[in-house]
């Protein structure tokens, strides 16, 4: 299996820090953040894995990661073309790296403490489809909530930012697909905010009853905006304190 990791976007989250550097190139912990992503795959069996980022940031992650032989991975990279135009139109330069291959898609400030390798087993044994990765939180308001049927472990529908979320989960940065992905993705138009947007693709699996989930218990971050970039290097300092 193969992994895509997304690293573009503009950080609008995270100025001024985001005028003159990849917001994943921002420290987390010890490392830069684009670390943690590539080893959360790494270590659940995943060492294949594209970088998508933007033509202006391009060459920090070459000099940064190489290869990827450091950290015992292999890596390459594409330019989303299109920059600023969602996650699923970044996910369509991925569409030769993956072939007909399952692949996991992790979003680059998305931070997992937890192995992933359960999930993504679980994954290889599903015959087809995709499958999200679900955490309950505070505020669902801010992320993609899904509606449950908790009693057949299905997910009814993904609203996006929702005023009156329908559940106290959210969708995390994670998305195990199909190789059908790319043309659900054809089949889909720009939002609103003129993006091709990724919970309209999930919607679509739902709708063919291919889209499967699990909830996640441990450890997770989006760490796209100030407070949850400080929360973040915060938990990784105590527990490597603990550690030592």
């Amino acid at each position: 299996m193969k992994g895509v990791i997304l690293a573009g976007g503009t950080g609008s989250r995270l100025k001024p820090f985001t005028l003159f550097l990849n917001k994943h190139l921002l420290p987390v912990g010890h490392y830069p953040m684009i670390y943690w992503p590539i080893i959360t795959l790494r270590d659940a069996g995943i060492r294949d894995i594209l970088i998508v980022t933007n033509k202006s940031h391009l060459a920090s992650f070459i000099e940064l990661l190489g290869d990827g032989e450091e950290l015992q991975v292999s890596l390459q990279y594409k330019v989303q073309r299109n920059e600023g135009g969602g996650i699923a139109d970044a996910l369509k330069s991925a569409s030769n790296f993956i072939g007909k291959e399952k692949f996991v898609l992790i979003l680059g400030d998305n931070i997992y403490f937890d192995s992933i390798a359960p999930y993504v087993n679980a994954f290889m044994e599903q015959q087809q489809g995709a499958r999200v990765l679900l955490k309950e939180v505070k505020d669902p308001t801010r992320y993609g909530v899904p509606e449950l049927d908790e009693n057949n472990k299905k997910i009814l529908s993904i609203i996006e930012k929702p005023v009156h979320p329908p559940s106290t989960y959210c969708v995390t940065g994670m998305y195990l697909y199909d190789s059908n992905v790319f043309s659900l993705i054809d089949a889909i138009h720009p939002s609103k905010r003129n993006e091709l947007e990724i919970t309209d693709v999930n919607n679509l699996y739902i709708k063919k009853n291919l889209l499967e989930y699990d909830i996640i218990s441990g450890w997770w971050i989006d760490a796209g905006t100030h407070e949850s970039l400080n929360q973040a290097s915060n938990y990784f300092f105590e527990k490597s304190g603990e550690d030592e």
